[in-house]
């Protein structure tokens, strides 16, 4: 009886574990993107759509990995049915140059703020010269009708 109970609750505890090794068709469902409307294919309702997750339940009952399903949609589809580019070879620019192109912008805003915060901003230097009295008058004049 002890025997018994004991392979029982190891039966128990490793279903989880061996549970956890299938693919979920949601989470598969969202890497891929249908090849007509461009949504991903938990959003989708095209027809096209529709006939992948078919696809991707048979495969899944078949025992295939989510690497399997995934490779077998591309060598379908093409690669634009990934939802996320491949993070290798070529794809991988799609990764680095937007973050690249973001700490480029960082590094230039800061060098244009420090140049910026070096520039004096005050009165004229003593060698430089004067505004022509009429220029200075009428600009006097005018100040004096916003104050007013």
């Amino acid at each position: 009886m002890r025997l018994a109970a004991l392979v029982f609750a190891a039966l128990v505890l490793a279903a989880p574990a061996l549970a956890g090794g299938r693919p979920s068709a949601a989470a598969i469902e969202t890497k891929l993107v249908c090849p007509v409307c461009h949504e991903t294919l938990d959003q989708s309702t095209a027809p096209v759509a529709q006939e992948m997750k078919v696809e991707i339940r048979k495969r899944i009952a078949q025992g295939w990995t989510e690497k399997q399903i995934l490779d077998e949609m591309v060598a379908n589809f093409g690669p634009g049915v990934l939802s996320t580019p491949a993070k290798h070879g070529f794809d991988l620019l799609a990764w680095v140059l937007p973050i690249g192109g973001a700490m480029a912008g960082v590094i230039v805003l800061g060098l244009g703020a420090r140049h910026w915060a070096r520039t004096p901003a005050g009165p004229a230097p003593p060698g430089s010269p004067a505004l022509d009295p009429e220029i200075e008058r009428r600009i006097d004049e005018e100040l004096e009708r916003f104050d007013g």
